[in-house]
């Protein structure tokens, strides 16, 4: 019997990169950002006023390693403690009226143990008062960005004129990340032990997920259970920020699905690092006749896994380019697309400077534009 001739396998289909969308997440709002790229992952009503309790201390620790960075104390000073600060309800590290206790001690306190009299302990130590250093922490707040947020205490106990935003807890968590790397490491270790009583940190996510760093938990009866988090997983970072679940247990629970669905889903690339010269174009009129542009930001784009591929980046520049120039002026805008949906638009800037050239150079190159002009218009 004759054998059928073997037909060619059909190629296989390419698989698709399917996101799914992001998970249920119990509690009143939540976010989940990319770190470099700023993009929105999942979210739920994240510019919703809440009530921050310990969150607040992500601010006050702000506040503290800023007057530290900038010489106005150091982690050996010995701060005298109050009896407001001893008196602090709440979560405490057990310091006590009248005694020294270091500045470094005192921070450990607070973002390890949660401390409301280390808290308070440092304002008055900052500022004078808890008052005046509210005043502070406000004015940093303006100072990022944090736009629907206001502190009246360093500490976070309720009160009505004490709210901010999950999107605003994150702008200060990218903050605080970025300007402190060092000093953020404090806030991954899990123990910390004064006066012979030995405090866990209270963010459990640091024993049940290995590249979780940070960041803060906090409660209160009327605001729930909340927790600011940050991982980092190869070279991509993510912040969430879960907030008003119903248990600590919860709040781990949740913090835990929003950063396995982003890092599970999503990569970030950079694509262009801020000042590196992406073209040369043409500058009429000046002094020379080349100009470097590029980015005046760092430039990172996250994606579904697998599209990298299959990223496009387009740019335009402004038709004629007239001295004089200043460095960082828009020239033009790069435009990076993926299936046909926009990733990133960032304005492409000068490099430099271009003062405007000799009368000659300047007589010679209008006449060349207008002959330009001219031969582009018969065309």
């Amino acid at each position: 019997m004759a054998q059928a001739n073997p037909q060619p396998l059909p190629e296989p289909a390419e698989i698709p990169h399917v996101v799914p969308s992001p998970p249920q997440i119990a509690g009143t709002s939540h976010l989940l950002i990319d770190f470099d790229s700023g993009k929105v992952l999942a979210a739920k009503d994240p510019d919703a006023r809440i009530e921050p309790a310990s969150l607040t201390k992500i601010m006050t620790g702000y506040v503290v390693i800023n007057e530290l960075t900038n010489g106005n104390m150091s982690l050996d000073e010995m701060v005298t403690i109050s009896e407001k600060a001893w008196k602090m309800p709440g979560s405490k590290m057990f310091i006590e009226v009248g005694k020294q206790v270091s500045v470094r001690d005192l921070i450990k306190g607070m973002v390890i143990q949660s401390g409301n009299d280390a808290s308070v302990a440092l304002a008055e130590y900052v500022a004078g008062s808890e008052g005046v250093f509210a005043q502070l922490m406000n004015k940093y707040a303006k100072a990022l960005g944090m736009n629907n947020t206001h502190f009246v205490n360093a500490t976070g106990m309720p009160d009505p004129d004490h709210y901010t935003t999950a999107n605003d807890l994150a702008i200060l968590t990218k903050a605080l990340i970025t300007k402190f790397p060092e000093e953020y490491k404090w806030y991954s270790e899990k123990k910390f032990t004064y006066n012979g009583i030995t405090q866990y940190n209270r963010n459990k996510l640091l024993w049940q997920d290995p590249t979780v760093d940070g960041l803060k938990t906090g409660h209160t009866e009327t605001a729930g259970y909340c927790l600011v988090s940050s991982a980092k997983r190869d070279d991509m970072r993510l912040i969430s920020v879960v907030l008003g679940t119903n248990s600590m247990e919860q709040r781990i629970q949740e913090t835990q699905k929003l950063l396995n669905y982003g890092f599970r889903f999503f990569e970030t690339h950079p694509l262009y690092k801020a000042n590196q010269r992406l073209n040369d174009v043409k500058v009429w009129e000046g002094s020379k006749d080349l100009l470097g542009v590029g980015l005046q930001n760092d430039l990172f784009v996250t994606i579904p896994r697998g599209q990298y591929k299959n990223l496009v980046i387009e740019s335009t520049l402004e038709p004629e380019i007239v001295a004089p120039i200043t460095t960082n002026q828009p020239l033009g805008t790069l435009h990076v697309s993926l299936n046909g949906q926009t990733v990133a638009d960032q304005p492409l800037v000068a490099l430099s400077d271009v003062e405007e050239g000799s009368f000659f150079k300047k007589l010679i190159d209008q006449i060349k534009r207008m002959f330009s002009s001219l031969f582009s218009f018969l065309d």
